[in-house]
């Protein structure tokens, strides 16, 4: 008998949202489960791969829900990266290209000391121009990124490319499970 992943198995598709032709992804399963949530947690956590956290930093808006668990059971603190003109402080900002127009993330400027290291934490991967945003503003900051960790790859849409030669962990892959944790 097959090994089912329960994380994937609790995984809610839902056709043409937000527009025709996208199938979402819906995680809201797995955040209702105290069982589940905590095993992603877990898996997230596992990607830190022994290396000491100093921050574990967290994308706009679902990548928040993980990240900032991540940190406290890590030890870590929380650094948000946030949509421009969400945080309250002085910010440096990065524009990227979406599939359907461009959009802007911003970082409080001391957000990271130069050098310590951080785990960039994310819900999902797709075509790769939020994380490799945020991994911008995160280079321009000095900070040293241990890896990036992602509950779900949507592996077809190549994102990893964007992301340059760093540690990249998924925990679900869709569509070309063979790309996932190369």
């Amino acid at each position: 008998m097959p090994f089912t992943d329960p994380l994937r198995s609790a995984i809610r598709d839902v056709v043409d949202f937000p527009k025709p032709g996208i199938v979402f992804k819906d995680i809201t399963p797995i955040l209702a489960d105290p069982e589940l949530f905590r095993l992603a947690i877990t898996r997230l956590c596992a990607t830190a791969d022994g290396h000491k956290i100093d921050k574990v930093v967290g994308i706009d808006a679902r990548g928040f829900i993980f990240a900032a668990a991540v940190a406290d059971r890590l030890g870590a603190g929380f650094v948000p990266v946030r949509k421009k003109g969400k945080l309250p402080w002085k910010t440096r900002q990065v524009a990227y290209s979406l599939e359907y127009g461009e959009s802007v993330v911003e970082l409080h400027e001391d957000a990271v000391a130069p050098g310590e290291t951080v785990l960039l934490v994310d819900d999902l991967l797709a075509t790769g121009g939020t994380a490799a945003a945020a991994l911008e503003l995160l280079d321009a900051l000095g900070a040293k990124v241990a890896g990036v960790a992602f509950l779900i790859e949507l592996a077809f849409l190549g994102g990893r490319d964007a992301l340059g030669d760093r540690q990249i962990e998924s925990i679900l892959c869709f569509d070309e499970p063979a790309q996932c944790g190369k």
